[in-house]
């Protein structure tokens, strides 16, 4: 969880969380399932591992209610002149 920061007009804001940095230990033939499945679906082989696992927490009822939403991934969209 992130501490209630006040900004200078005194209104509670939420620090941006950090990512956090989790090495994980896969048998070579899952991680190859894993990035061929995550290059199906054209995301890299950590985002796939983050959307399954979110995904799994939210049909067990134990993701938060304050997780945000998945990183956008990629370039930024081109912004029209």
């Amino acid at each position: 969880m992130t501490d209630p920061v006040k900004d200078p007009s005194g209104t509670p804001k939420r620090r941006p969380r950090q990512r956090k940095q989790v090495l994980l230990r896969l048998d070579p033939l899952v991680y190859e399932a894993l990035a061929r499945w995550a290059g199906d679906e054209l995301r890299s082989a950590n985002a796939q591992i983050e959307f399954l696992l979110r995904r799994a927490l939210a049909e067990a009822g134990r993701l938060p209610k304050d997780t945000g939403p998945l990183p956008r991934r990629g370039r930024p969209p081109v912004s029209e002149p």
